[in-house]
Order: structure tokens, then C-alpha cells, then sequence
């Protein structure tokens, strides 16, 4: 059954005989997008000006279009699907499912003519990720070695709205991390009852604004730029400015600094400058998540993808620990078959 699903060494998810995910593959006519990360948005303007049908959730074609500003997905091949509907083409059924990851994230499944289940987790983090039962599995395997372990005997979200509640006292509290996770932040501290004004530039105003639109409580935000974001900043009044990590080198200097980042593995908080702290809050599932996952599968096959991530240990482990055969794809330069 191996031969009804593969990772391409440009990074396409093949499922079956007609899906290619996560990248453009000739040899199929439909692609899935699972999320809107760039990393799996590989290829798509070539995807909607070949394939046949582009399938991908409402929230991840309204998150594409903001992050990639030259994408315009009107008039198009494309295809929005709402998760569970099966998408029927030739001889087989298409369903996305959702996945606990970023807002819009969902794991595909293709079942053939044979009744074959074929499945991709896309990323996602176990805790609210329901589980697709399937014969192959592809599986996504970002912290697929044993070493990425986050055996916290502490509430990472708790322990995050503490620190930020207590620094706010002393002014603006900045917090750096990626799109879709700095959401998952502003709705913890909502849900929290922390109604200080969230202030943040334009890209990440624009990201909150769908995340709203999809219906995340994410409050009344302004934009840094303006005038109210201004007074917020320049005077260090107490809010909490939302910044892509890229930005981390250059704002915010001055003022108590949170960094969220799955990779912290041996603590849940660390600090790493004079006013800066790295959270463990991630929204990948880690080694024993990855594990779990695939057991509950009760896949015969397994594949990992070895294109985003090294996923040859994670099939070694596999083998070894559910006695699953597995192997990691794309194969690469001098890596044994497993």
C-alpha cells in the first residue's frame, strides 16, 4: 500500500491517485493546502493556474491572501471546503478534518474505489486534534525525534497569562512569536479576562482581523501606527504589542519581552536577555504527540515527511516502538531504507 502515498523531493504530499498537498505536483489535478503557513503554500500560484481543482478551508484561503501579499484568489480554480464535506473526484473521496494548529488547519483524507484510507495529519498538536483512522498514514514530524520531549509538569497558557499580567504593571509588554500563534496568545489572554489594549503592526493586524472574522475573541486591537498606538507605546502605558519574531532584534527593547517558541524542550520558561523570556507554547505536537498520534491511526503503513523536517528518526522510531512499518520520505543522500 505504500505505493498510494509519497513526499516528492519538492515537498508534495501525494495521496492516492489524484491529490498532491502542500506543494504543486504535475502529475496531479487537485491540490490541497492544509494551512496557511508558508512552508506548505509552496507552489500555489502554479497550482491554481494548473490543476483542475485547488481545495483548502475558508479561514486558510482568507490567511493566504493576507500573507502572501501577491496572491489573489478570486476567479480561480479554487475550491473551499468545509471540514467533514467529501469532495468527490473520479473514483475517489476527499475530506479535510480539522487539526489543532493554526486557525483554518485541517488533515486530509483520500479514500480509493478499493476503500483504501490514505491520510495526512498536516501539522497540528495532539490535544484537540482528532485522529483520522487510516491504512497510510503520512505524518508530519517537526519534533519527531526523542529529545523533543515537553514533559512540563506546569500549564504553559497559565503560567504565559501570569507572566504577561504581572510584567504589564510595570508598562507595554511585547511578545514576539509567528502568525497564528500570536492569535493563539491574544485569545488566551481574553479568555483570561485581560482587557489591556493589544496593539500590533499592520501584517499582524491584518492576520487578527480573519482570526475575528472566523470567530476567535481576540478583543478591540489598534495598529501601531496609529494614533492611539502611538500614545500606548511611546508613554510604555500598560497594553501588550504583538510582533513577528522577526521583528524581536529591534522593538521593544527597552520593556519586559516574551518570546513563544515550541523549541523548549526542558523548561516551560527560560529566561534569555535581561527583560526577555522564552515560553514553551507550541502549536506542533512533540515526539511522544507524533507517536500517540500514529498508534491511535492504526495505520499499516506509515510515511513521514522528511522534506519540512528530519523524518528518518521518527520512522526509525515508529519501527521500533509500535512495530508499524514506516519509512521517511523524501529519501535523502546517503540515509538507509528503514
Amino acid at each position: 500500500m505504500s505505493e498510494r502515498a509519497n513526499v516528492t523531493k519538492s515537498g508534495a504530499v501525494l495521496l492516492g491517485d489524484s491529490v498532491a498537498c502542500d506543494a504543486f505536483d504535475a502529475s496531479r489535478p487537485l491540490r490541497v493546502v492544509t494551512h496557511a503557513h508558508a512552508d506548505h503554500l509552496g507552489g500555489l500560484h502554479k497550482s491554481l493556474k494548473c490543476c483542475e481543482k485547488v481545495l483548502m478551508t475558508k479561514a486558510t484561503k482568507d490567511l493566504a491572501e493576507i500573507l502572501n501579499g501577491s496572491l489573489k484568489l478570486k476567479d480561480k480554480p479554487l475550491k473551499t471546503v468545509e471540514y467533514g464535506k467529501v469532495v468527490k473526484y473520479r473514483d475517489e473521496k476527499i475530506t479535510l478534518v480539522r487539526a489543532d494548529h493554526i486557525l483554518g488547519a485541517a488533515q486530509v483524507m483520500v479514500e480509493d474505489a478499493g476503500g483504501i484510507r490514505i491520510a495526512y495529519s498536516g501539522d497540528f498538536r495532539l490535544e484537540d486534534t482528532p485522529v483520522v483512522e487510516s491504512d497510510v498514514l503520512v505524518v508530519e514530524a517537526t519534533y519527531g525525534t526523542p529529545s523533543c520531549r515537553r514533559n512540563f509538569d506546569v500549564d504553559v497558557r497559565e503560567l504565559l497569562v501570569s507572566m504577561i499580567e504581572r510584567r504589564l504593571r510595570g508598562g507595554t509588554v511585547y511578545v514576539f512569536g509567528y502568525y497564528g500563534k500570536l492569535q493563539e496568545v491574544m485569545q488566551l489572554l481574553r479568555k483570561a479576562d485581560v482587557e489591556v489594549p493589544f496593539v500590533m503592526p499592520e501584517k499582524v493586524y491584518e492576520v487578527s482581523k480573519v482570526c475575528q472574522k472566523h470567530g476567535m475573541n481576540l478583543g478591540c486591537l489598534s495598529l501601531s501606527t496609529s494614533m492611539e498606538g502611538h500614545e500606548l507605546l511611546d508613554g510604555n502605558l500598560p497594553c501588550v504589542a504583538f510582533y513577528h519574531m522577526n521583528a524581536r532584534q529591534h522593538v521593544g527593547l527597552r520593556n519586559a519581552r516574551i518570546c513563544v517558541s515550541g523549541w523548549e524542550f526542558h523548561s516551560p520558561c527560560r529566561q534569555i536577555g535581561d527583560r526577555e523570556h522564552l515560553v514553551a507554547l507550541s502549536d506542533h505536537s512533540d515526539f511522544d504527540g507524533l507517536i500517540e498520534y500514529v498508534r491511535r491511526s492504526r495505520a499499516k503503513q506509515v510515511i513521514t515527511d522528511n522534506y519540512r523536517s528530519h523524518g528518518a528518526v521518527l520512522a526509525g522510531e515508529i519501527i521500533k516502538r509500535l512495530g508499524i512499518s514506516a519509512v521517511a520520505m523524501p529519501r535523502r543522500a546517503g540515509q538507509t531504507t528503514l
